[in-house]
């Protein structure tokens, strides 16, 4: 028998897979409801209450997950600018791959970045700061972006960012997820061009 504390992390564990996997259905987190997701976990409904004080808690334990795989694939993105000189086709193709191994953590982040659980869109626009933030600090140490300042840094993280968020659900659609990042490449290109070029605010054109 699995130590107390052990079977414990297993349930809450088996908690949060279920919740993806009732949402990899079509249905947005809203929607779906404490007793469902217990009862995919194989537990009662009051045994939901030992792991999480309500849904809203579950969700946010959900967006930490994406959070600590979003900022791994950052890391990945950096290894491979820093040290093999990767460059913008590489690195979509690396995230792409970390979305594909973990598709229903990242159909979570999709679809509920503007659902209807107000706890959960707030954590989920702090985790699109704080990876902004971190993406800002990784440009400034690039020689190729030494040319701006703090500001505009921060700006050119922030489009790249809301660039990638505002491409999920296409990414993840397996329909669209070959042109989808056939458009984000560009997009993000599109970007780095006219930062390579920036010169600020109120300079000629």
């Amino acid at each position: 028998m699995l130590p107390r504390a052990e079977q414990k992390l297993q349930t809450r564990q088996a908690l949060l897979d279920a919740a993806c996997q009732l949402m990899e259905s079509g249905r947005g987190f809203g929607s779906i409801s404490l007793r469902e997701v217990a009862k995919a976990a194989g537990i009662v409904p009051t045994g939901f209450y030992r792991h999480f004080p309500d849904m809203d808690a579950l969700g946010l334990a959900l967006v930490d997950e994406v959070d600590n795989t979003f900022r791994q694939t950052i890391r990945l993105v950096r290894h491979n600018e820093f040290e093999l000189g990767g460059i913008t086709d590489a690195s979509v193709r690396i995230f792409l791959d970390v979305v594909s191994a973990h598709r229903a953590r990242f159909l979570f982040l999709a679809r509920e970045q503007y659902g209807g659980s107000q706890a959960v869109r707030q954590a989920i626009a702090r985790l699109r700061e704080h990876i902004s933030d971190d993406l800002a600090t990784d440009l400034a140490r690039m020689p190729r972006w030494q040319h701006l300042d703090g500001a505009a840094l921060a700006v050119m993280a922030d489009l790249v960012v809301k660039t990638v968020f505002a491409t999920l659900p296409e990414l993840i659609d397996d329909a669209q997820a070959m042109s989808a990042q056939e458009k984000i490449t560009q997009q993000l290109r599109f970007i780095f061009v006219g930062a390579r070029h920036w010169q600020g605010l109120g300079s000629p054109s």
